[in-house]
C-alpha cells in the first residue's frame, strides 16, 4: 500500500447499500479517504468499492445486532488500523399518526435509528479516544427539530439522535473528538420509496394532517430537490473544515423549516418569559 494511502483518513460508513450511504463511500473514495462500507448484505456494496483494493473494503453489518457491531469494527481495525471518521447512516423512516402507531414497528425503528446508532459510538470510541482524535458523524434529520404530522415516531427517534450527540459533543470534544449532526431535509434517497415503512391504520379523524401527509409524501418520492451526491460532498467539507459546525442543516428545505422553527420556538419563550421565571422561588 502506498505512502498517500497508509496516512489518509479511515472512513466507517453504516447503512451504505442504498441513499446517503452509498454517497458517503462514492464521495470519500474520491477524495481519497480509506473506507469500511457496510450494509446487512455486503454483495449490495461491491460495485461501489470495484476497483480500490486496498482502500476500500465491504462488511456485514446490522447496527441493531451487537456482535455484528463488535467484529466490523474489529475488522476495520484490524484492516486499516483506526477508524477516523465514523457515519452513522443507517436507519429508515416510519409513518402514522402517533395514535395509529403500532408498538413492533415503532421499536424496531428506535433499535435503528437510535440505540443501533448509540452502540456504533460506543464502540468505536475506545480507539478515538486512544488516539484523541476522531470525527463522529449522526445523520439526524430535520424531523430532529422539527416535528411534522404523520412522522412523530421518525421524529422522536431524531429528536434522541439529537440529544444524545449534543451531550456527546460536551464530553468528548475536551479529548479531541468531533461530533457533527447532520439534518437533512427532502433528499432523492429511497427514505421515502421502498425504505419508507407505514401504519396500515388509518384512522378518519387524522384525514386532514397525517393521512394527508402521508398521501404527498408517497407521491412526491424521487422528486426531492435534494441531491444525495451534492449532501455527501458537504459532510466530506464540514468534517474536513477547521471550524465545523455541530448541526449542519442540509438542502433549502431544510433550511426553511428549521429557521421558521427556530425563530417560532425563540418568540415562544420570550412571550412566557415572565411565567417562566415566576416558577422560581422568590429571591432571597
Amino acid at each position: 500500500m502506498a505512502k498517500s494511502q497508509i496516512d489518509a483518513p479511515v472512513w466507517f460508513v453504516t447503512g451504505c447499500s442504498s441513499g446517503f450511504g452509498r454517497e458517503f463511500v462514492r464521495s470519500a473514495l474520491t477524495h481519497g479517504f480509506r473506507v469500511v462500507a457496510t450494509a446487512r448484505d455486503p454483495k449490495k456494496l461491491y460495485d461501489i468499492i470495484a476497483g480500490h483494493k486496498g482502500q476500500a473494503i465491504a462488511l456485514p453489518l446490522d447496527v441493531t445486532n451487537a456482535e455484528e457491531i463488535k467484529h466490523a469494527v474489529s475488522e476495520a481495525e484490524r484492516v486499516f488500523g483506526r477508524i477516523d471518521v465514523l457515519v452513522n447512516n443507517a436507519g429508515y423512516g416510519y409513518l402514522a399518526a402517533v395514535e395509529e402507531g403500532e408498538e413492533k414497528d415503532i421499536r424496531a425503528m428506535f433499535e435503528a435509528n437510535f440505540f443501533g446508532l448509540a452502540a456504533m459510538v460506543r464502540a468505536v470510541l475506545p480507539g478515538m479516544r486512544a488516539r484523541r482524535h476522531g470525527c463522529i458523524v449522526n445523520i439526524a434529520s430535520v424531523g430532529g427539530i422539527v416535528g411534522f404530522a404523520g412522522s412523530g415516531y421518525y421524529a422522536a427517534t431524531k429528536f434522541a439522535v439529537e440529544g444524545l450527540s449534543q451531550s456527546l459533543a460536551k464530553e468528548v470534544g475536551p479529548l479531541g473528538i468531533r461530533v457533527l449532526v447532520v439534518e437533512p431535509g427532502p433528499f432523492r434517497t429511497d427514505w421515502a420509496g421502498r425504505s419508507l415503512k407505514q401504519s396500515a391504520t388509518f384512522i378518519s379523524d387524522y384525514e386532514q394532517t397525517s393521512s394527508a401527509r402521508r398521501r404527498e409524501m408517497a407521491g412526491y418520492s424521487g422528486k426531492q430537490a435534494g441531491d444525495p451526491a451534492r449532501a455527501a460532498e458537504a459532510v466530506i467539507e464540514a468534517v474536513q473544515s477547521p471550524t465545523p459546525p455541530l448541526h449542519l442543516v442540509l438542502g433549502r428545505a431544510g433550511f426553511d423549516n428549521v429557521e421558521n422553527q427556530l425563530k417560532s420556538m425563540l418568540q415562544e419563550v420570550e412571550r412566557w418569559k415572565p411565567t417562566t421565571l415566576a416558577a422560581d422561588y422568590p429571591a432571597a
